[in-house]
């Protein structure tokens, strides 16, 4: 017999997810996700204490981006973005595709010290400004933004929030992570540039036509730049010794913002405005359905599909499962997906190459479509924005070359990894 309930749960799940990617009538993601938790509560079809079990879940992740979005106000409203950029474009000697070059190594700096989020959205408007004061065709450097935002995102835990939603449950020592995604991320990051050199190669040729005036950096911009330097040596430290990442950095973005205001003699209640709580409520949403999803037995099938997986060729399962994870992310969004992995890995008690597979998976398979991660969306509702008119279909055309070349070269520099270290 039909169980109603879980019937009815899949449907909201299901549909409210549908809406959340959709956004119709340009209605905020949060809208859809969080009228869809609380439907679930509201009809009793999951109890309130499990809501709130899941809800208290994500602290980590909270605080996490809290403090990153905190971080990234600061840094634009201290100008640090709009010096980077300008910087880039004085030191390109007057050519596109040298400009090109160390716009796509900004963002992997800033993908990997401050999280894809940032790139995507503060990065983005920053670049754009200044590649249109040097006269030149926006659209390689805006997509080397989106595209380095996923594609370095598993460089360091703290390079996603995806990260902290997949081993939400504990996170892998520093050491273990690097030993295990350095070469992977490497291969990407490379990988990922070499295909959009090559896509983007005609307008990539030629010389700026102007420069922009030179922009020097604040006394308050260094002091972000070395608020951000001591954020990171703090994450990496707590990384190393397995605690928790969102306290840290929420912790440590509120001391900088506290020298900055005081400083500036200012409140710091401007800075709270520019926060995106609606995210952090869309999260907390994201933790109930997927909760209630795991209520209804839905992880049988995920753990299924992983044992499955498991009795194929180590090549095999680990290209299977990279790139299952990595399409799947364009139709559900690496957020709920990524939860329901992380959820799934631990149930199964899975260790070794198929988790990494998953991990990669997750943050780099938002480069196939604009669907596919919470920071590609926000790229792209940046640009609308500033009148930027590229479409789903026009990212699509660079992400199915893009996304499998980079994931494919990213699997097998894991496979490489495990075959050394012997895992």
């Amino acid at each position: 017999m039909v169980n109603v309930s879980s019937l009815l749960i899949l449907a909201i799940s299901a549909l409210s997810i549908l809406l959340m990617l959709w956004r119709p009538k340009e209605i905020p993601e949060v809208a859809w996700v969080g009228s869809g938790a609380l439907l679930l509560v509201v009809f009793h079809l999951i109890p309130l204490k499990l809501a709130g079990k899941a809800v208290g879940e994500g602290t980590d992740v909270y605080l996490f981006l809290t403090g990153m979005m905190l971080l990234s106000e600061l840094a634009r409203a201290n100008g640090v973005f709009d010096w980077v950029s300008t910087t880039a474009v004085r030191h390109s000697n007057n050519r596109i595709a040298r400009l090109f070059t160390l716009i796509y190594g900004i963002g992997t700096i800033v993908t990997v010290a401050m999280s894809n989020d940032a790139t995507a959205v503060v990065l983005t408007p920053a670049v754009l400004a200044a590649v249109n004061k040097a006269k030149v065709k926006p659209l390689p450097a805006l997509f080397a933004c989106a595209m380095i935002a996923n594609a370095a995102s598993f460089v360091l835990p703290i390079s996603n929030p995806a990260n902290l939603v997949v081993f939400h449950t504990g996170m892998p020592p520093l050491g273990r992570w690097l030993l295990t995604y350095f070469l992977p991320s490497l291969l990407s990051v490379g990988t990922t540039y070499l295909v959009l050199r090559f896509l983007f190669r005609k307008e990539l040729a030629g010389a700026i036509e102007s420069q922009p005036d030179e922009a020097p950096l604040s006394l308050d911009g260094k002091v972000v730049l070395g608020g951000l330097a001591l954020v990171v040596a703090t994450l990496l430290t707590a990384s190393a010794f397995n605690q928790d990442l969102g306290l840290p950095t929420c912790l440590a973005a509120l001391v900088v913002t506290a020298v900055l205001c005081i400083k500036q003699r200012c409140s710091p209640l401007g800075l709270a405005k520019e926060i995106s709580w609606l995210t952090l409520l869309l999260v907390a949403a994201l933790f109930v359905i997927v909760d209630a999803l795991e209520s209804i037995g839905l992880l049988h099938y995920t753990q299924a599909a992983l044992a499955w997986v498991q009795h194929l060729p180590a090549v095999a399962g680990t290209l299977l499962t990279g790139f299952a994870v990595g399409v799947t992310n364009n139709f559900v969004n690496n957020l709920p997906l990524g939860l329901v992995a992380g959820a799934t890995v631990q149930s199964a008690h899975l260790k070794g190459v198929l988790t990494d597979a998953v991990l990669i998976g997750v943050d780099l398979g938002p480069n196939l479509s604009v669907t596919g991660s919470l920071a590609t969306i926000l790229w792209l509702l940046a640009l609308r924005k500033e009148n930027q008119n590229v479409n789903a279909w026009g990212f699509l055309k660079v992400g199915l070359l893009a996304m499998p070349a980079a994931l494919l070269a990213s699997l097998f520099g894991l496979l490489v990894m495990h075959a050394i270290t012997g895992s």
